[in-house]
């Protein structure tokens, strides 16, 4: 019990604290040493505590109060023996800052920056943990509006044991199928299949069991159309409190009103070796934005971790210490870098659309003027619930996360970038030589980005680092001129297709498995979805286009048995190649930098 003792005084010291300015670096490791902190400071008495008296935001007004208060027990600071002076005044100051998630104008508050690279909303993950240490995960959903929202005296919610329809994210998860659906009403399940993104098998000798191999694609059943769905009578506590209760608002606000970049706006921070303030780089997007989608899948991942774990539970700060450094108890695969993967087999798209639904109605039973529910048929919030986990499955689960330039530290663009005329034919695959040792952590990544930006600017003379994006071994793929751009990585081809350059020297050898994975059917697939890329394209090596032994021997055998290789590509192109040589110095030999 003390690991939960110890979340629910975390917690309540959060809704204690008015917002502020943090002395402490929001980032991760500060959140995981005012954990440690805390842990140390905690009577020993306090895991004999077995009452729950009080809920999450008891002392919130805010949006999430009703619904966390109905799912989730807890207790009274008070009763713990604490007092919140007893703590430093850095870790005070920091959990104003990360007490709760909001974004005011383009400014995004309560997100840390974790050691991956990645920015994350700490009070969803927070919301995941308690959930998994609670155990009890699925709820009864109330009969009517007439059951109202759990007060201060009131009982709590009846819980059952069995968790809906969980699937092995790594080899700690276990199977689990109970049926909690009842009344039939005309919505279908998302008709979502691996074909809409063009997702392809994986390549040879990759195994989806491999801890660094994500799945092919969210695991999404398609329904015939005369298909209809039961409306839920259940919920999974940990998945409302993490994802499906934002998700499903998010999507009766209206996809309509958002920008392009939909699920997921990304951002900046002001510096990333003692980060202050996060800044989004579209205002007028989803207001599910990617750090928090990271805070809640971890979340998700670690309170289902929790809740199939023996007690005495790992210590929260051990946890955290493991699940964003080298993965949870020495699994590899479960740790931050692969949230995206672990999540799609976590639990499959139809469980999702019932999650989301079933968080829906119980938010408009326990709050029937709730001002975006009233009135709502269960026939809507059923196509709400569709439409949010279409988009999320594909447009997020499916895609490969992305550090934009400002994550790794990109110098500015020299000159004015010409646009792309979209969508484009071609892939064309690179390897960077040098640096030749692959990127396993997002510093060493970051450093090879800058590193190749400085040479291809100040040596090369070029604008910009010339690949479209770079592909690390650390789970992500790094941004240089991005999907708008004409970049410098294919000499007389830069304004036909996008160049991916994989980190490090293939000549012998094959970059990780995920990364392959990344090249072959994610990033092609969103690609193609989101309209950059032409649903026909075709996928080269840099040695068909340009005198090279880019991409390596290794790599480029491999790549001949992709199924949107395009053998016969050469002779056409090469013809054209061989006449503006004849106007044109050729490129210098140099695996390395043979770009242009």
């Amino acid at each position: 019990m003390v690991a939960q003792d110890i979340l629910w005084i975390l917690l309540g010291l959060l809704l204690r604290l008015e917002p502020g300015t943090a002395t402490l670096p929001l980032l991760m490791d500060s959140v995981i040493q005012a954990l440690a902190e805390l842990e140390q400071k905690v009577p020993a008495t306090i895991a004999s505590h077995t009452a729950s008296a009080l809920l999450l935001f008891a002392q919130d007004s805010g949006p999430h109060d009703v619904l966390h208060r109905f799912l989730l027990e807890r207790w009274n600071i008070k009763d713990t023996g604490l007092d919140p002076q007893q703590l430093s005044p850095e870790f005070q100051d920091l959990t104003k800052d990360v007490a709760q998630h909001g974004i005011q104008g383009r400014q995004e508050y309560g997100v840390v920056l974790a050691p991956d690279g990645s920015t994350v909303a700490v009070e969803p993950l927070l919301a995941g943990l308690e959930a998994g240490l609670q155990g009890n995960r699925v709820v009864s959903l109330p009969l009517d509006s007439t059951a109202a929202p759990l007060d201060t005296e009131g009982a709590f919610p009846d819980t059952g044991t069995v968790v809906p329809d969980i699937r092995a994210a790594s080899p700690r998860f276990r199977d689990a199928s109970p049926d909690g659906t009842s009344t039939d009403v005309g919505a279908l399940p998302p008709n979502n299949r691996a074909t809409d993104l063009d997702v392809k098998p994986t390549s040879p000798g990759v195994r989806s069991s491999s801890p660094d191999v994500p799945v092919t694609s969210p695991d999404v059943q398609t329904s015939s159309p005369g298909a209809k769905a039961k409306s839920p009578t259940t919920v999974d506590s940990l998945l409302v409190v993490t994802l499906a209760r934002d998700l499903g608002l998010a999507f009766l606000q209206g996809p309509q009103t958002w920008n392009h970049s939909g699920l997921g706006t990304e951002g900046c921070w002001d510096q990333l070796s003692a980060p202050r303030t996060f800044t989004l780089l579209d205002s007028g997007a989803s207001p599910v934005t990617m750090a928090f989608l990271n805070g809640a899948l971890d979340g998700a991942l670690l309170g289902d971790y929790l809740s199939r774990t023996p007690e005495p539970q790992p210590p929260l700060s051990h946890l955290l210490s493991q699940y964003y450094g080298a993965g949870v108890a020495g699994d590899s695969g479960l740790r931050s870098n692969f949230r995206r993967q672990n999540a799609a087999a976590l639990t499959s798209a139809p469980t999702l659309t019932q999650q989301i639904w079933g968080a829906l109605i119980l938010l408009q039973r326990l709050e029937p003027t709730h001002p975006q529910l009233q009135g709502m048929s269960q026939e809507q919030l059923a196509e709400v619930a569709t439409n949010a986990t279409k988009e999320f499955t594909e447009a997020f689960l499916g895609c490969p996360a992305i550090h934009p330039r400002c994550r790794w530290g990109a110098a500015p663009y020299r000159g004015s970038p010409r646009p792309l005329q979209l969508p484009l034919r071609f892939l064309y695959v690179h390897h960077t030589y040098v640096p030749a040792p692959p990127c396993t952590d997002f510093a060493h990544c970051a450093a090879d980005m800058r590193s190749m930006q400085r040479f291809h600017q100040d040596t090369r003379g070029w604008d910009d680092i010339g690949y479209s994006f770079v592909i690390g071994s650390d789970g992500y793929v790094y941004e240089g001129r991005g999907w708008h751009w004409v970049g410098a990585h294919t000499l007389g081809h830069n304004t036909r297709g996008f160049g991916v350059a994989f980190v490090g020297n293939y000549t012998a050898e094959l970059p990780a498995k995920a990364a392959l994975h990344t090249v072959q059917d994610l990033l092609p697939g969103c690609a193609v979805r989101a309209g950059l890329l032409r649903p026909d394209y075709a996928l080269l090596g840099h040695r068909q286009l340009v005198r090279t032994d880019c991409p390596g021997d290794a790599l480029f055998s491999l790549l001949r048995t992709w199924p949107r290789f395009a053998a016969n590509v050469k002779s056409r192109m090469a013809r054209r190649a061989s006449r503006r040589s004849r106007k044109e110095p050729p490129p210098t030999n140099m695996p390395a930098t043979d770009l242009q």
